[in-house]
């Protein structure tokens, strides 16, 4: 072989090793980047009180057989005790329920403080306390949003009279959640004119609004007009339920459809817990009517 040919040849395989290292660099940039996994804007869930599952391990097997994506997990009862009847304050019983639900990819959306339902929140010596009780478990679980309904004793509408005292508590409250980290949601039977005003005389980003879709109905308001005055930042999360009747696809009270541009608009995002809406001829049918109506939330929010 001459010299030139060498160089030739020399030349050809430095070109050559050149094109096959632009098309591995080339190949490389064009794989597909991997998308990062999207948030879901609305989740569903349900709640274990009403799932006949109260603070039971057993309720996040049954939600995830339901189709939910999580449980609003329940204190447990009051009555006359000092504090709930709350059995997740017990460490093993604790990590037991953490672990489970891990396991079967089941969330806990928040924790629910029913026993105000029948309590006196304005009245009730040691409330704030037990407030907290609820605050220290939702630390120890991770849990970012507690459900407290101020009930019939704090219906603001019959007794507002006693507004000054809700007040104050609720500023104590909003105190102690802001430290930990949490929100608290109340239900009132204001009218959400009314929230606002109420959360302004509070003061506190943690303490906000568990809207429930059942409340405006019953006193014949519009769901969307509600939720637009109380706008993004005020709403915690919300009871996509009505009373007990019919299931929620049947409901001629609600229009889902246009609940969820409303929402979207308001770039709302949060937990659609389901709580009634039951066939009032099958109120018992737990997987029939939950199933039903965490099927049909699905379907119009996800």
């Amino acid at each position: 072989m001459t010299g030139e040919s060498k160089k030739r040849l020399t030349k050809f395989t430095i070109w050559l090793k050149a094109l096959m290292l632009l098309s591995l660099i080339v190949g490389h940039s064009c794989k597909p980047v991997p998308k990062e996994k999207k948030e879901i804007q609305y989740k569903v869930g349900v709640v274990d009180l009403m799932i006949l599952k109260r603070q039971k391990i057993s309720a996040l097997p049954l939600a995830k057989e339901i189709g939910a994506d999580g449980v609003e997990v329940d204190m447990g009862g009051l009555g006359n005790r000092p504090t709930f009847n709350n059995k997740l304050i017990d460490p093993v019983i604790r990590k037991q329920y953490m672990d489970t639900a891990r396991q079967l990819g089941i969330e806990i959306s928040s924790l629910a403080m029913t026993g105000f339902y029948s309590q006196s929140l304005p009245k009730r010596e040691g409330a704030v306390e037990t407030i907290q009780d609820c605050i220290n478990t939702m630390v120890l679980m991770g849990v970012k949003v507690g459900f407290l309904p101020l009930g019939v004793e704090g219906d603001l509408i019959q007794y507002p009279e006693r507004r000054a005292a809700i007040v104050e508590r609720l500023k104590e409250v909003g105190k102690k959640a802001e430290a930990a980290g949490v929100v608290i949601g109340i239900e009132t039977a204001l009218d959400a004119k009314g929230e606002v005003d109420l959360l302004n005389d509070i003061g506190s980003p943690a303490i906000q609004i568990c809207f429930n879709f059942a409340n405006p109905l019953k006193s014949g308001r519009d769901i969307n007009e509600e939720l637009k005055i109380l706008g993004k930042n005020r709403i915690c999360e919300i009871h996509a339920t009505n009373k007990d009747s019919v299931w929620l696809e049947n409901d001629p009270q609600i229009d889902m459809h246009q609940i969820k541009t409303t929402l979207d608009e308001l770039e709302w995002s949060g937990w659609l817990l389901v709580e009634r809406s039951r066939d009032a001829n099958s109120t018992r049918d737990v997987r029939g009517n939950f199933g039903a109506n965490v099927a049909y939330l699905k379907s119009v929010f996800q």
